[in-house]
């Protein structure tokens, strides 16, 4: 059966799936990555596969589905405390209220009723649920002694959703915040754009569990979304929607992009890189990309560094191969094959030399002070945009406020659609770009978008931002194009941090140069 034609009859033992951010725990993945549907998307998807099936059954699946999840994740709860709003993620709601109530749970269900008539699916569905005796109250908050042990479920707005929750339904937002008992929401919490990731107020559902249905959604990774959502399981109800729709991939699977090492390879089948910063005060930052280069396995790699004097070797590296920033100029250095990254540390001494490494390079990564650069030098983005023409790949690995400088906007505009800023900046530079945070987002210069699953706030320390810039140029070096590059590299020093993190009792930030060990054993293992 093709994904364009809707399955009218669903196994009745299909179990929502897990979306992990762990690669270890993800065995099914789609070889590119889940796809991820906007909420326009998905509204036509919803309305197509309603027509060609009876009446009810979406949210019928959507309500059973709830139910068989909830008594999945907290078979202890014996109270169950629904809040359920005035749409359709009500009627969700009261349908999971029908089938755990026939379980023999407790059912509590708050509602607060729509000020015009509701949804026909949704009013149905209430009606479903008292017929068969479970008791409802209008608004209201959990029952009398509720505790850590129960579960509330959220199916006040879904993405429906386009302002904050007010009133009565910001006060149920509240309780269910504040409760001890853990929270799964329904499709997306109440309050979270599901296409950007951003909570529509200053109260959003903060959710121990989501299940969202029909196809997952780009909010739920990335910006406020990852805090908000919890762990994602996925329902597609039946339906197997149309690739075609999608906005962005989930990132959630880097195994099959590594390179592969034959016994006939030697070290220069693996690539050059060239690290080009470290000015004074801040030469750490260019040793930790150099020494990531060399983890991800690049064949050779070169530390031009902008201090003086220059190291002739380095005690605790001694692979790496220090050289001057006036070789960069030299006709026989030969950066036309070489991977250069370029800005970690680098100050404005980084600047003078990026006009060479424009014109020459043979595949340039550009982070930190060498963005910074190209964000106020025009004539640096015109050589940017000269090396697309000549066929040559660069790499923009910017965090908000530096993609902010390139796009001439602020921050907080960046943040508010992450998958647009990124995409935005892939056109205009003719680039691969990696707009690092929360739900890191890869955009390519024509198309293809993905937002990575993997990595947590460990990695909010000095200097990781560097290692990525190092781990990611030496795996490129070694024959991935950009967007594989950038694919591999965010979602193992991601998975790197999450792994870290889970040997922890307490995790906090996780230094760089351990990082950097961590990364080189992902190679091995």
């Amino acid at each position: 059966m093709s994904c364009d034609t809707v399955q009218a009859h669903r196994d009745a033992e299909a179990e929502p799936r897990k979306m992990p951010c762990l690669a270890g725990e993800q065995e099914a993945a789609p070889a590119l990555g889940w796809p991820l549907y906007g909420s326009a998307a998905l509204r036509q998807i919803e309305a197509k596969a309603s027509s060609a099936l009876p009446h009810h059954t979406l949210m019928q699946r959507a309500g059973l589905a709830t139910a068989k999840l909830a008594l999945a994740l907290a078979p202890q709860a014996r109270r169950i405390w629904i809040a359920a709003g005035p749409g359709n993620n009500g009627g969700d709601g009261f349908e999971a209220a029908l089938h755990l109530h026939a379980a023999g749970k407790e059912v509590h269900v708050s509602h607060w009723p729509a000020a015009a008539k509701p949804p026909a699916d949704a009013a149905a569905s209430q009606q479903r649920a008292l017929a068969a005796g479970v008791g409802t109250i209008l608004g209201g908050g959990p029952p009398p002694g509720w505790a850590a042990s129960d579960l509330a479920v959220d199916a006040l707005l879904g993405i429906g959703a386009t302002r904050t929750p007010e009133g009565a339904l910001q006060d149920a937002v509240n309780q269910l915040n504040s409760g001890a008992a853990p929270v799964l929401a329904i499709d997306v919490p109440s309050g979270l754009d599901a296409e950007r990731g951003i909570c529509f107020g200053t109260v959003a559902v903060r959710a121990t569990w989501t299940l969202t249905l029909l196809g997952l959604k780009p909010g739920l990774f990335t910006s406020e979304g990852r805090d908000h959502a919890g762990a994602v399981w996925l329902d597609d109800l039946g339906i197997c929607p149309p690739a075609g729709l999608m906005a962005a991939r989930l990132l959630s699977d880097s195994r099959p992009l590594w390179p592969s090492r034959l016994h006939v390879q030697h070290k220069g089948s693996f690539g050059d890189v060239w690290v080009v910063g470290g000015a004074p005060g801040m030469t750490g930052a260019a040793l930790l990309a150099a020494q990531a280069a060399l983890a991800a396995g690049a064949g050779r790699v070169y530390l031009a560094g902008l201090d003086d004097p220059l190291p002739t070797h380095d005690a605790g590296r001694p692979e790496l191969m220090h050289r001057s920033p006036a070789s960069l100029r030299e006709a026989g250095t030969p950066l036309e094959h070489a991977t250069v990254v370029c800005g970690c540390g680098g100050g404005e001494a980084v600047h003078p030399l990026l006009p060479v490494l424009l014109s020459r390079a043979g595949r340039l990564l550009l982070d930190a002070d060498a963005l910074n650069a190209l964000a106020i030098d025009p004539t640096l983005a015109r050589l940017l945009e000269a090396r697309g023409a000549r066929g040559r790949d660069t790499l923009l690995t910017p965090h908000p406020l530096e993609a902010a400088r390139l796009l001439g906007t602020s921050t907080q505009t960046v943040q508010a659609d992450r998958l647009a800023a990124a995409t935005a900046l892939a056109r205009r530079y003719g680039a691969t770009v990696v707009l690092k945070g929360s739900g890191t987002v890869i955009a390519g210069p024509a198309e293809g978008r993905w937002v990575n699953a993997s990595g947590n706030a460990c990695l909010a320390s000095p200097g990781t931002g560097d290692v990525l810039a190092g781990w990611i140029g030496g795996l490129w070096a070694q024959g991935l194009d950009a967007a594989g590059a950038a694919r591999l590299g965010v979602h193992t020093h991601g998975f790197a941090a999450d792994s870290w993190a889970a040997g922890e009792t307490r995790a906090g930030p996780l230094m760089a140069q351990p990082l950097v060990s961590i990364l080189a054993s992902l190679r091995r293992g």
